[in-house]
């Protein structure tokens, strides 16, 4: 049988500052003239950010109300390491805290102390003892959870976090997962001129998201993602074009433009080898979940799978309201199919993407489920024992069942 995913809960920091405010922040921090202050606004204007949130108020302010950069012209000392995970260390667990919560009133049949795993995501700060314990702590989770850190692995690291609760789920179809992913990743402002900073500091905000993953539907009405089929794509000819380095001033976000052709050259790839066992084709597909790690990243899915900017429609709001939150973003994006899902969704394909250093490209494919109206089919069973054509016309309903708008 299939596990579940549902019931997920996200949060972000209280300061949400325009995107035009922090053209004009980086600007100043930059030092730039006219002309390359102009070309910086244009690059935040065609970013389809609106607004983004972040633990520092600073991106807002003018240089004098500065509460973590230095109020000095250029702003030097530019801070360390040490200072960016002092932050990260006082607000991740709020934040987080703040998300599980979230996720946790909508299955008020769920108690805290029933979760028998707990697996963390973070790629914008580490500490130890970390947040897995301190999320114990305060959650009043069994001291005996089971605790798994997943870190550094960027935007994809959520896909590889639902394959793990995947796992253990299908070991234990008893097992309770929280999944946590925070993200802090404004702390890693780098003030460089190269394109490759300039993209990311145009790109990325701060948030959470937590979710519960479970060997079976969840106890209530609402609906959740039967999760099917993973598939995990590289294309090592983009190993420098997304990379993660720890530098004395901050992490640096290697993000260059070709990624976009990068990942144009193997989405394709990458969708037919996870359909490729499934009795599911592209066609059938109306539901999508694909972490926006930019516009033309968006943009570039659709040329190549024909899909309509209608059908990406949830992925362009969470870009254009929070920006790319690594590895929470996409999150947000399948927090938003869920809400909008109803029950003639049930049984409908959801197709879902992620992006990161390597290049890696990860692809599931989930399903909409409702609790009190059973799946027309399982398709994981059936990829992993291949019945006959014959068998399937007697066990399960016509494939037409897909085919839900």
């Amino acid at each position: 049988m299939p596990s579940y995913l549902g019931a997920i809960g996200t949060a972000n920091p209280v300061h949400r500052i325009a995107q035009p405010q922090i053209a004009e922040f980086m600007a100043r921090a930059l030092g730039f003239g006219e002309d390359d202050t102009r070309k910086l606004r244009a690059l935040y204007r065609v970013s389809g950010i609106e607004h983004r949130y972040s633990v520092l108020p600073d991106y807002g302010r003018a240089n004098g109300d500065y509460t973590f950069f230095p109020n000095t012209p250029d702003l030097e000392p530019f801070p360390s390491v040490g200072q960016r995970m002092a932050v990260y260390r006082r607000e991740a667990l709020p934040l987080a805290t703040e998300a599980v919560r979230d996720c946790l009133r909508q299955v008020p049949d769920v108690a805290a102390s029933s979760i028998t795993h707990l697996v963390t995501v973070s790629c914008t700060g580490m500490y130890a003892p970390g947040l897995d314990i301190e999320l114990v702590q305060v959650l009043g989770l069994r001291p005996d959870v089971r605790r798994t850190c997943v870190n550094f692995m960027g935007c994809y690291a959520a896909v590889n976090a639902v394959k793990l609760a995947d796992a253990f789920c299908r070991a234990d179809a008893e097992a309770r997962v929280l999944i946590v992913s925070v993200e802090l990743c404004t702390l890693h402002f780098q003030k460089s001129p190269e394109e490759d900073h300039l993209v990311s500091n145009a790109l990325f905000g701060d948030g959470a998201a937590a979710c519960l993953v479970l060997g079976q539907s969840l106890p209530n009405e609402a609906p959740s993602l039967a999760l099917q089929a993973f598939h995990c794509g590289l294309e090592p000819d983009g190993h420098d074009d997304m990379a993660w380095h720890i530098n004395d001033f901050g992490f640096e976000m290697t993000l260059s433009s070709y990624v976009p052709k990068l990942i144009q050259r193997g989405i394709r790839k990458l969708t037919d080898g996870l359909l490729a066992s499934l009795p599911v084709q592209l066609g059938d597909i109306r539901h999508f979940a694909i972490h926006p790690g930019g516009r033309k990243i968006l943009e570039t899915i659709e040329t190549e799978l024909g899909l309509s900017r209608q059908d990406n429609r949830h992925a362009y709001r969470v870009l254009r309201d929070y920006g790319n939150m690594s590895s929470a973003t996409v999150l947000f994006v399948l927090r938003d199919v869920l809400a909008a899902a109803a029950p003639a969704d049930h049984g409908a394909p959801v197709l879902s993407f992620a992006f990161g250093p390597g290049l890696t490209m990860e692809a599931m494919l989930l399903e909409v489920s409702f609790n009190k109206y059973p799946l027309p089919f399982n398709k994981q069973a059936q990829a992993v024992d291949s019945p006959k054509p014959d068998e399937l016309a007697t066990a399960a309903p016509p494939l037409e069942l897909l085919n839900v708008n």
